[in-house]
């Protein structure tokens, strides 16, 4: 949300002033009414749906002031002053031949290949693999700095270029106009029944008629939502039946293809046995 600033209320160049706050829009497809309340008090109030989700003041949550404290120019930090909370331990010594401790050494189980020559291939070299026993760089353990004073905080002063506004809430004398700055990637956003009062009556009455209109057409999409609910879970129930169906007639079909071949073995099998020569009994 962002005030243009008008020239009556802010010295030099004219600034466009963005809210400190990020107040959502809603991000589905209905219709929804959004209110900006300004107050001669110098507070806001931001309506969605005629409910408040955002407030509060206008010298908090825009710079339509300069700071009204600065960072005292005549302060510096001490050169002595000490921030570094931890510090390596001095009593701390890198190991003797740690550098000395390779990456990667040669595979000690590599073979060299039966088939290598070394006139043709050159002399064989094994592969190299990492090491175990190297540890990366070395660095000592840090521990507390006692002489840590903790950050230094520069102090501040009024600033003398410091003015308030009891008439901030006038950015735009009169407040006559509005602008829309857009940032989407979805083309079909609409905007309507744009109203710019200083009557808090006369823009809820506006409001009203406007949210009449959104039951309605939130009440159609809602019927239609159901509508096309009830159609997927039908065709869902249909298709499952379907398979349910098919399913049972290709088993039905496999039982009879088994029953089938079992008919062919037992045949088989008497064929085989009536072609046996039975032996005479003595």
């Amino acid at each position: 949300m962002i005030f243009g600033y008008d020239k009556t209320h802010a010295e030099g160049e004219r600034t466009n002033l963005l809210t400190k706050k990020d107040i959502r829009c809603e991000s589905d497809t209905l219709t929804h009414l959004y209110t900006l309340i300004v107050n001669s008090d110098n507070t806001y109030e931001v309506q969605i749906d005629q409910k408040k989700v955002e407030g509060g003041k206008l010298a908090e949550d825009w710079d339509f002031l300069v700071p009204a404290e600065i960072k005292d120019p005549k302060e510096s930090k001490p050169a002595d002053w000490v921030d570094e909370k931890k510090i390596p331990d001095p009593e701390q010594k890198k190991p003797e031949g740690y550098d000395d401790i390779p990456k990667q050494i040669p595979d000690k189980e590599a073979e060299k290949p039966d088939d290598w020559d070394d006139e043709d291939d050159g002399e064989w070299e094994p592969p190299m693999v990492d090491n175990p026993e190297f540890k990366g760089e070395w660095k000592p353990t840090m521990i507390d700095n006692a002489d840590y004073k903790g950050e230094w905080v520069h102090p501040m002063v009024a600033n003398p270029d410091f003015k308030d506004d009891k008439d901030m809430y006038k950015v735009c004398d009169p407040c006559d106009t509005v602008g829309f700055e857009l940032w989407q990637v979805k083309a079909g956003t609409i905007f309507d029944d744009i109203v710019v009062t200083d009557s808090a009556d006369e823009a809820k009455a506006s409001g009203d008629k406007v949210m009449e209109k959104a039951k309605k057409e939130k009440e159609m999409h809602d019927a239609e939502e159901k509508k096309q609910q009830e159609k997927a879970e039908k065709e869902r129930k249909e298709a499952e039946s379907k398979k349910a169906e098919e399913d049972e007639k290709q088993a039905a079909q496999d039982d009879k293809e088994d029953d089938e071949d079992d008919d062919v073995d037992d045949e088989e099998e008497e064929e085989e046995a009536a072609a046996k020569p039975v032996k005479d009994e003595l």
